[in-house]
């Protein structure tokens, strides 16, 4: 593990777009976004078709995808919920409609990247969940089922048709489901980025919103270094960042998650493990993996380790974590014996923001002059479209049918203040890791599911 680069492999780009001036001085705006991650950028975005004169400005304490959203895996879901368990299990009256909705925000999606040129390479690819062990395997055909009830495509694979698909001694029963995309997550920020640019958003980079002033009616004043915004309306898109908002503070929990690139395989390494496909790849665990290929032929390799640290700390140092990479680096070869001499190209590493139902969730304050939307935990590239377009119909003061989504009005269970925190969250992880080991359900995991509650990555 001495020789990747210890960057995202998908910023390590020379595409990469030159950084935008900081804010310097004063402003005003009709709206001020906070954050230029897919949150921000889809809510600038779809704010400015709505409303073409509107002046939206985005505030952007590093370069715009330089966090979570440039550096995932770019799995990109038709979820709204996590997928359709966990949705169906916190929404039963309502799981059809967040089906629906998500199914429309994916199409919607899709066709934004036509019209605004984002080329991202996004493909159809579908994703094949793997099972390790027995009772995953079980868990495989009921999701199966449950999809099936749903009329989702869901296709069970088992012995030689798994195969097929993928080849490792550690997995023997498969979950397919084609309507699933993958996309470069980097260019899919970074054009985004030029959408808002040639719509006429103004976007501040390298300009870190350090206070927002709710008092100042009717207007809203936003503090940075350099100067202060003063707007009618404000989107908070922080992600796993400290929020703004004091009542958001224990809304979410920052979870490091840790990846690897191999260097390009071969067309006969490929098929050597069977991947003849695009599609990608997850298993069944509590502590889980996704891996998928790159455009130029690599293995993108992550998960498993979703770590986080007392006191809900945020900085780069803590995306650096050799032991998780080491951990990663043996687990993939103990998966893929046939490409024991692959060599890794990068690894890196970052936080993401969890809520305790591993969903979205949105809000607003200041007599609807400040919307937000975080909680993304880890499955947001679609997911964020969707929630940018809830933020502009509450600070547009409309009842539709995404704000009226009990998901959307009903915030989760906040994480206990610490020290209570990292216990609580330690212990979950330690029951995660014993159910993925034995099948085996414990009494904490149980008394969190009667709650509503969880811990995920």
């Amino acid at each position: 593990m001495e020789g990747p680069k210890r960057e995202p492999y998908w910023l390590d780009r020379p595409e990469r777009p030159e950084p935008l001036p900081c804010l310097t001085g004063d402003a005003t705006c009709d709206l001020a976004v906070v954050g230029g991650g897919y949150t921000g950028l889809w809510t600038a975005l779809l704010a400015k078709e709505r409303h073409p004169g509107l002046d939206v400005l985005v505030l952007e304490q590093g370069s715009c995808g330089s966090a979570a959203s440039g550096r995932n895996g770019g799995f990109c879901s038709p979820s709204l919920t996590h997928g359709l368990a966990n949705g169906a299990e916190r929404w039963p009256r309502e799981i059809a409609a967040l089906q629906r909705l998500g199914a429309e925000n994916f199409d919607a999606l899709r066709r934004d990247l036509d019209r605004h040129g984002i080329d991202c390479d996004f493909r159809l690819a579908g994703k094949l969940s793997v099972a390790t062990t027995p009772w995953q395997a079980a868990a495989l055909r009921t999701t199966a089922k449950l999809a099936h009830r749903h009329g989702e495509e869901a296709v069970l694979l088992e012995g030689a048709h798994l195969r097929d698909h993928i080849d490792s001694p550690a997995w023997s029963t498969g979950l397919l489901q084609p309507r699933y995309g993958l996309l470069d997550p980097a260019r899919l920020a970074w054009g985004l980025r030029a959408a808002c640019l040639a719509a006429g958003v103004r976007i501040a980079e390298h300009t870190k919103v350090t206070h927002l002033d709710t008092r100042t009616d009717p207007l809203l004043r936003l503090t940075t270094p350099y100067g202060a915004v003063t707007a009618r309306r404000a989107a908070l898109a922080t992600n796993a960042y400290p929020p703004l908002l004091r009542r958001l503070g224990l809304r979410t929990i920052p979870v490091y998650d840790y990846a690897l690139t191999t260097e390009p395989l071969t067309d006969a390494q490929f098929k050597a493990v069977g991947w003849q496909g695009d599609h990608g790849i997850t298993d069944s665990g509590n502590q889980f993996h996704y891996l998928r290929k790159t455009a130029d032929g690599r293995v993108l390799w992550g998960g498993y380790d979703a770590v986080y640290h007392y006191g809900s700390p945020v900085h780069d140092g803590l995306s650096r974590r050799d032991d998780s990479h080491r951990l990663l680096a043996e687990q993939f070869r103990e998966t893929f014996p046939q490409l024991g001499e692959v060599r890794f190209s990068h690894a890196w590493g970052g936080a993401i923001d969890s809520s305790t139902r591993f969903t979205m969730f949105t809000g607003q304050a200041a007599r609807g002059r400040v919307a937000y939307a975080l909680g993304f935990t880890g499955l947001g590239v679609s997911a964020t479209r969707f929630a940018a377009a809830t933020v502009l119909d509450l600070l547009d003061g409309l009842r539709t049918e995404r704000t009226e989504l009990t998901m959307m009005r009903r915030p989760p269970v906040p994480f206990p203040p610490e020290p209570a925190r990292w216990l609580a969250v330690a212990a979950t992880r330690r029951a995660l890791a014993h159910e993925d080991r034995t099948g085996h359900r414990t009494l904490w995991l149980r008394t969190l599911d009667r709650l509503g509650l969880g811990f995920d990555s």
